[in-house]
């Protein structure tokens, strides 16, 4: 158990760090408890990833404040319940437009271009082939590897594109990538 809490901590230290393999390890660590407990929540699937992403964007934003006193699934849970209220509040207010704060807009730490193992396995798949797997994704990960691998564009006009937060586009493409490389690796098991 401390074993694991001291890697944890680790990877913690080295995400604030800006170190891409550190932000994955806590994407893929805690994306299924915070997708399950906003499944509770909202009962619809769209929404509850549409929160987890907002979740981890936010999270991976505001590292700096974390304190390793707490629990870090709670720091995520804590962040996820608040990121939920905030959206309930505002359809409820039927407010239209965009959702986020000036802090999206800024420029974060989540490294860009570093090719993953994720996106070896991408490219080394043949067009049509991948093109079928690429089918079996969601749409909303299905748009970003789109608009990323096919269209060559970058992060930033990414999130001008779908007119969403830069951190957002960031995770959905992580999680994006690690779906589509499941399931390229469950057709080739």
């Amino acid at each position: 158990m401390e074993i694991e809490k001291a890697r944890l901590h680790k990877q913690i230290e080295l995400a604030m760090a800006g170190q891409q393999a550190a932000f994955r390890y806590l994407l893929d660590s805690f994306w299924t408890d915070v997708y399950a407990f906003q499944l509770k929540r909202t009962k619809n699937e769209y929404d509850a990833e549409e929160v987890t992403i907002q979740t981890f964007s936010r999270a991976f934003d505001k590292l700096h404040t974390y304190d390793p006193q707490y629990v870090f699934k709670t720091w995520l849970i804590t962040i996820s319940k608040n990121i939920h209220i905030d959206l309930v509040r505002k359809k409820n207010a039927s407010i239209q437009g965009n959702t986020t704060d000036d802090s999206h807009d800024k420029v974060y730490k989540i490294a860009d271009d570093t090719p993953t193992i994720e996106d070896s396995l991408i490219n080394e798949q043949h067009l049509a082939q991948l093109l079928s797997d690429i089918k079996q994704l969601k749409p909303p990960y299905q748009e970003v590897i789109n608009l990323r691998y096919f269209q060559e564009k970058s992060y930033k006009e990414i999130a001008a594109s779908l007119d969403e937060p830069l951190n957002n586009i960031k995770v959905k493409l992580l999680r994006a990538k690690k779906l589509l490389a499941q399931i390229i690796q469950s057709r080739e098991a």
